[in-house]
């Protein structure tokens, strides 16, 4: 029987992912299927790319939304829903938020990706999420501004996009 590689842990070692901070999160579908919507625009510079959602975008941005509300101490400051995949920053205030629902569940980066994959998935009716996510730690205020504009310029540069399929 031939042995499977060993997967790589994806998370920072002994780092509490429900610690007070700025967390970068990626979220890819499933063999970079581009379901979530579509990119417009950018006719000869004139208006500005945008993210038009499919059915499913419209879902994941509805859950994206109620982050801010279903937890304490917790706020997607910027967010883009890309075609085929999703960045996030979130903010974790003071690392003692629990989620709204009972019983309450101690907030962590990964209780909240889990979260949102689940409830998008039953919502859709099919889970079409990449096993896992990205994650980074942003460590300064630059690096965040940074990682800011990113996001808010992916749109513009989804032809150069690492995660562009076509």
């Amino acid at each position: 029987m031939k042995e499977l590689p060993e997967r790589k842990p994806l998370r920072l070692k002994g780092y509490d992912y429900s610690s007070a901070g700025c967390y970068f999160i990626t979220l890819c579908v499933e063999d970079g299927h581009e379901l979530l919507g579509e990119i417009v625009g950018d006719d000869a510079h004139i208006v500005p790319s945008k993210v038009i959602y499919s059915a499913y975008g419209e879902i994941v941005d509805q859950f994206i939304q109620n982050i801010n509300t279903a937890y304490t101490d917790v706020l997607v400051d910027q967010y883009v829903i890309m075609p085929n995949h999703v960045h996030i920053i979130l903010l974790v205030k003071n690392g003692s938020g629990t989620m709204w629902a009972s019983p309450p569940t101690k907030t962590t980066v990964p209780n909240i990706v889990r979260s949102l994959k689940t409830l998008t998935a039953k919502k859709c009716g099919f889970s079409f999420w990449q096993r896992s996510f990205y994650d980074h730690i942003i460590q300064d205020e630059a690096e965040y501004q940074r990682i800011w504009n990113y996001i808010d310029q992916n749109p513009a540069n989804w032809e150069n996009d690492r995660y562009h399929t076509k």
